[in-house]
């Protein structure tokens, strides 16, 4: 049977989490399991995100999958609802939302839930510099009086655009507007106007600003959400492991190419493994040639470090096993990515990064 598998560890989950705390210890927080918990699976992480305040989600659908795996904790729909019957939705599904533009905000006040409700707090996006989603300087004070004034109880909330680059020039003007903005807003407005300014990257980088929540991503999955710090650094330990198994080896001749486009030419006779994984599972076809795979020999249990030759296709690779034993058993464990290779090397040798890599891998591996 091919093999191609995804296992997560909820252990390493849970320790990331416990990072997050460590980092953080006077913030709660809103542990997001958006793009199905970034590629892991949204029933695979929740047991292990349970010391978590809460957790955040892109999609409305994303929050009804959680409440009816059990998660009874608050929900954030963190580019809010789509419409006036999903606000309604999110009320009886006890989510609490961003409110980031003019529609949503009439959503709000037009329906506002009752009093003991946990859609009554909601989380008011101010644009500070990311200009994607959010409320001007002069409408999100507008927004914010209006929400206070229906009951509502604010976390005032923007998004770091650099915040992998400490020393990016736009993170101190984003966060001097957002300090002001919550300042302005508690002295004018209620002084119980919380805020939530970091994400993963700005949760190692400015923990001087770490406010009422923080809404780690990335760190949470074990890859590093800064430039300058490797996930060894950060003490962050991968929770998935991408793997799958040699499916047969070859000798590669002298003067021989491999694949399609010939892209690798053998300058000597090459021991070669082929591995059933492509870029059908979500291995990415465009990578460097120091692109390399960790094969585990099943007898003494080490791991060797061989390279990817050629091309990646849809449904295989072609690895060199010149670093294996030659006994190496066919059907040997093949890791494509995990504690080693890290998926965020992974990601540096197909010219991305570790986001783009675990959020699209396909429904053909087996996960367990």
């Amino acid at each position: 049977m091919r093999t191609a598998n995804i296992t997560i560890d909820p252990a390493a989950l849970t320790h990331n989490l416990t990072q997050v705390k460590k980092r953080a210890p006077n913030a709660k927080v809103l542990a997001m399991v958006k793009a199905n918990a970034y590629g892991h699976g949204v029933a695979a992480v929740l047991p292990a995100l349970k010391q978590a305040d809460g957790i955040g989600v892109a999609t409305f659908t994303e929050a009804l999958e959680a409440r009816q795996l059990g998660w009874d904790k608050a929900i954030g729909l963190v580019e809010g609802v789509f419409s006036a019957d999903e606000w309604q939705q999110a009320i009886d599904q006890a989510c609490s939302c961003v409110i980031h533009h003019a529609p949503q905000l009439n959503w709000a006040l037009e329906n506002v839930p009752a009093a003991d409700s946990p859609a009554l707090q909601v989380w008011l996006k101010y644009n500070t510099g990311m200009n994607r989603l959010g409320f001007d300087e002069k409408t999100v004070i507008e927004a914010a009086q209006r929400l206070h004034d229906a009951g509502y109880h604010l976390i005032l909330t923007t998004h770091f655009a650099n915040a992998d680059n400490r020393d990016h020039p736009l993170n101190a003007t984003q966060i001097q507007r957002f300090s002001d903005m919550l300042k302005y807003l508690q002295q004018h407005i209620t002084p119980n106007v919380e805020g939530s300014l970091c994400n993963s990257a700005g949760i190692v980088n400015f923990s001087e600003h770490h406010h009422d929540w923080v809404r780690p991503g990335i760190m949470l999955y074990g890859s590093s959400p800064v430039i300058d710090q490797s996930a060894d650094d950060l003490n962050l330990r991968p929770a998935m492991e991408f793997s799958a198994r040699i499916m047969a080896m070859h000798i590669v001749n002298t003067g021989e190419a491999i694949g399609y486009g010939s892209r690798w030419t053998a300058e000597q006779d090459t021991r070669t493994a082929l591995v059933s994984i492509g870029y059908g599972d979500g291995y990415p076809r465009v990578i460097s040639d120091d692109a390399y795979v960790c094969i585990v020999d099943a007898n003494s249990n080490i791991s060797y470090h061989c390279p990817i030759r050629g091309r990646v296709a849809m449904d295989m690779i072609v690895v060199d096993l010149s670093a294996a034993p030659v006994d190496i058993a066919l059907d040997s464990k093949v890791v494509l990515w995990g504690t080693m290779p890290h998926v965020d090397e992974v990601a540096s040798h197909a010219g991305t990064i570790g986001y783009e890599l675990l959020c699209r891998l396909s429904a053909r591996p087996k996960r367990a």
